[in-house]
């Protein structure tokens, strides 16, 4: 799903009378996660998730093409852990019928 999906989705959900009013909902809830995560601060969501920054350490790798070795600095990234009820939902598995069970005529 890209962006304008997403904000097509979102006026839906929301009850939104225009996309437009739906777009500049969104761009502020990215705006203020991305200034939270610049500043250092996570953002958690109670049953959802958290996004938050960590360091990843400088390391060295290996071009494939080249086999060459590489240094990789080292650099913060951002990143997203599902909350449980999130989790619980992606992670849907349908229950199977269990085997041997008799059905009755």
């Amino acid at each position: 799903m890209n962006k304008k999906d997403f904000i097509a989705l979102f006026a839906k959900n929301a009850e939104l009378k225009t996309k437009t009013e739906a777009e500049k909902l969104v761009a502020a809830f990215l705006n203020t996660v991305e200034e939270t995560l610049v500043a250092g601060d996570g953002v958690a969501f109670m049953g959802f998730g958290k996004f938050e920054t960590s360091v990843r350490e400088a390391r060295t790798c290996v071009n494939p093409r080249t086999k060459e070795k590489m240094d990789v600095p080292a650099k913060k990234v951002v990143r997203f852990k599902a909350g449980k009820a999130l989790a619980e939902k992606v992670n849907v598995i349908e229950k199977k019928a269990k085997k041997g069970s008799k059905k009755s005529k």
